[in-house]
């Protein structure tokens, strides 16, 4: 419901007030004292942390050329992913830090001190400058709830079979990923019998490999097209997954460090299209619109997982089986149009 107003105060702004509540929402965690606090805060968190994510795409997505603008999106995904690496290795020194697992959460403070630099160094996209020029000539000056519908309003008229798409595929790939990926730590602990330091040098050291997936679809996205990668690699994540929870103990370091390539992978090409095939005017609320169907696919996939599971057993059967539906989102992308090395405004021009 927030991210929408990148498309009427503007990208920069919006990022900014993100980076500032994952902050401050992130440190006041380590100081909750009931597991009500803890929830509360932690929505807030990551209210602001799907919206700058969010944000962010936007901003390369019509800052890059178009012959880069998926390796651009695949090196967000790259370094967002090696801040994962980094709380994989802060959890394996859980026992030793002080005050246990609010150290986790303090160090959601720096941020905030690299504000100032974040305010010299983001600039507002050309694209949305051109954009609200044009806006302020034709007397577009709603504010409010007008404002904020408007963006919203446009996404539903102007392009609906590709907002259906976005939400077919964003919604059965997150369904797919969330039920493997959320139980990975339980499932290497407890049935396994792994220690936490081996559960974090997996995450560390094979996602570290894994999220080189980032780059290569990025790269392959730009030079050969984001449809046909996203098949192959959404594609192949069932096999994976099905390795890692239904095969042998050894196999467990290599599914995994494919279990993140493939995920990484798909994830560019589907936030890529999320961004590419709407115009400025609303780009920003399309991608709100894919997290808005990313978390519902989440939920829907943790419930189904939960409703299969009565036995100790059932839960590597129902993670397996639930993996089949980023296979089948992955087919729902030959269906929306190639946007590879074509420029923002020959995919979607603005409606008059």
């Amino acid at each position: 419901l927030i991210i929408p107003f990148a498309d009427r105060i503007g990208r920069r702004r919006l990022f900014l007030v993100s980076v500032l509540g994952i902050s401050v929402s992130t440190c006041v965690t380590a100081f909750t004292q009931s597991p009500a606090q803890f929830i509360a805060c932690q929505i807030v968190v990551r209210m602001f942390l799907v919206t700058g994510s969010a944000v962010a795409i936007v901003i390369v997505t019509e800052e890059f050329p178009a012959e880069h603008r998926g390796w651009g999106i695949g090196m967000v995904g790259a370094l967002a992913a090696c801040g994962n690496g980094f709380g994989a290795i802060l959890f394996a020194f859980i026992d030793r830090l002080p005050f246990g697992w609010r150290s986790l959460y303090a160090i959601g403070l720096a941020p905030l001190l690299l504000l100032p630099r974040f305010r010299r160094g983001v600039h507002e996209t050309g694209r949305f400058e051109a954009h609200r020029r044009r806006r302020l000539s034709q007397g577009d000056t709603a504010t409010g709830v007008t404002g904020w519908l408007r963006p919203l309003v446009d996404l539903a008229r102007t392009h609906p079979l590709r907002a259906g798409g976005i939400a077919l595929v964003g919604g059965l790939a997150s369904m797919g990923t969330i039920s493997v990926f959320q139980f990975i730590g339980y499932f290497t602990l407890t049935v396994h019998g792994w220690a936490p330091w081996e559960f974090s040098a997996m995450v560390f050291f094979g996602g570290a490999v894994g999220i080189i997936g980032n780059v290569v679809a990025g790269r392959l996205g730009d030079r050969v097209g984001r449809r046909y990668v996203g098949l192959a690699f959404l594609g192949s994540f069932p096999l994976f997954a099905w390795t890692f929870y239904r095969g042998p103990g050894w196999s467990l370091p290599l599914a995994w460090v494919m279990i993140v390539f493939c995920a990484t992978a798909g994830t560019v090409v589907i936030r890529a299209l999320s961004t590419e095939l709407f115009p400025t005017s609303h780009r920003g609320t399309s991608a709100g619109w894919l997290s808005l169907v990313d978390t519902l696919g989440c939920a829907a996939g943790l419930a189904l997982v939960g409703w299969g599971t009565r036995a100790p057993g059932d839960l590597a059967r129902m993670t397996s089986l639930m993996a089949i539906s980023v296979l089948a989102g992955a087919l729902f992308l030959l269906l929306l149009p190639e946007t590879n090395r074509r420029e923002l405004e020959e995919i979607s021009a603005e409606a008059d």
